[in-house]
């Protein structure tokens, strides 16, 4: 995907914050989550299909995703926590909730806002393969591509994400930014 920059202007929701610039507009997502909803369709002709959600970063792709998910489908979520107030993964994983929806023999399709250092994922992974899911796969709205320890590949990838921090549209830094329209770079 190519990268689209647009400088910031004055936004409200910012109130002073820095930050460097709009990478992803609204409107450019919105078309991207579109087509991704499309291809997980097709790629989910028929079987129970469970979008699973990783919170918190998730929940405002997952929203806008499963409306574009043209199929009967369930939707649930986790919780993990791996950066608390850093701008870096601590490499720790913890499971702060688990989905309570029956995962044997169910499609997975598990939910991430931004794949990066993938040690989140890798356990997300091992302990959802451990449920018998019918199939698991990983849609992903951003993709840094630097996850060296990641084992199990991305198939749905939004876009391929600059080596920035990035916040809005469910991303955050420290609880704030998550509500931005767009995905920014902090300063």
């Amino acid at each position: 995907m190519t990268e689209h920059i647009q400088p910031v202007t004055d936004d409200p929701r910012l109130d002073g914050r820095a930050v460097r610039r709009i990478v992803y507009s609204g409107d450019v997502i919105a078309t991207r989550v579109q087509e991704l909803g499309a291809a997980i369709t097709a790629a989910y002709p028929d079987g129970d299909l469970l979008v699973l959600g990783l919170l918190k970063g998730s929940f405002i792709f997952l929203s806008d995703l499963v409306r574009h998910i043209a199929r009967p489908l369930q939707v649930d979520f986790l919780v993990a926590s791996s950066y608390g107030d850093a701008m870096e993964s601590s490499g720790v994983v913890r499971l702060l909730y688990d989905p309570e929806t029956e995962l044997e023999g169910k499609h997975i399709l598990l939910v991430e806002d931004i794949v990066d250092s993938g040690r989140t994922l890798n356990r997300l992974v091992e302990l959802l393969g451990d449920r018998k899911p019918r199939s698991l796969e990983i849609c992903a709205l951003l993709h840094k591509h630097i996850a060296t320890e990641l084992h199990h590949p991305t198939r749905f990838i939004g876009f391929d994400a600059p080596h920035e921090f990035l916040v809005g549209y469910g991303l955050d830094h420290a609880e704030n930014f998550r509500h931005l329209p767009y995905v920014a770079s902090l300063q």
